[in-house]
């Protein structure tokens, strides 16, 4: 038996176990990063979010004074929007913005927004029980392998042809062009009706958020998570493999 513990042999159960493996480890990603409200305090940083709302935020049309906030209540805000966009869009018209003393001056989003946001928190609701489905099965699967002896290619292997398919896509991305991608994704999801490209002056979400960077700096360790879990589910795999087939009794 090889070294690496990987089993010879491949079976037509893969095609349930490699999909279910990359859906449920994007969502385990997305929901990891969702209780850290998507790293926003280091993108913050890396990014120079500050800059930008000390450039932008006076030139808002609709809203003022969003320049005197504090980056404490920055990142409050767009914890409150996680929080929202995972509760069904629950609580976006109420969000208000405060000065350093706490004293509050305008509702933080418009209308336009909100519509916006909500359509995002459907989205979400929408994938959820894909997600949370794939997960379930992926332990259903990585049960099944060690009870049946189904078997599983070598680790590296899979992990190989997985990480060359990524490495396409991403290429592919770039090819295109990431903000391209990124707009004709909102075409394609969100309803034509609303809006969702906002200008910085006359969006505080987008200016908080400096969109579309932010959103690429989240997909980075979106994707960058889910690989480690990925990774992990396929060496799970492999190993229950490999202790199925020790555990089976020798052929005559």
């Amino acid at each position: 038996m090889a070294a690496d513990g990987a089993v010879r042999g491949t079976g037509l159960h893969l095609w349930l176990l490699l999909p279910a493996a990359a859906l449920g480890a994007l969502w385990l990603a997305w929901r990891v990063l969702a209780v850290g409200d998507f790293l926003y305090p280091l993108w913050y940083d890396v990014i120079d979010v500050h800059g930008h709302i000390e450039h932008f935020g006076p030139q808002n049309r609709y809203k003022d004074d969003f320049e005197t906030t504090t980056r404490a209540e920055r990142a409050r805000l767009f914890a409150e929007i996680v929080d929202a966009i995972h509760a069904s869009g629950a609580g976006l018209a109420e969000l208000r913005y405060h000065d350093p003393d706490g004293r509050p001056i305008d509702t933080l989003l418009r209308t336009p927004e909100i519509v916006h946001l909500e359509d995002v928190a459907r989205l979400v609701d929408r994938l959820a029980p894909a997600g949370w489905l794939a997960l379930a099965w992926l332990v259903i699967h990585l049960g099944l392998i060690r009870t049946r002896g189904w078997r599983v290619p070598r680790l590296r292997r899979l992990l190989g042809a997985s990480l060359l398919a990524v490495g396409v896509g991403v290429a592919l991305v770039f090819a295109i062009g990431p903000r391209r991608v990124f707009y004709q994704f909102h075409v394609l999801v969100f309803p034509p009706e609303n809006p969702w490209f906002f200008y910085y002056q006359d969006s505080l979400m987008s200016t908080m958020m400096k969109a579309p960077f932010l959103f690429g700096a989240i997909a980075i360790a979106i994707l960058a998570l889910a690989l480690a879990c990925y990774a992990f589910f396929l060496f799970l795999a492999a190993r229950l493999a490999t202790d199925a087939a020790a555990a089976a009794p020798p052929r005559v």
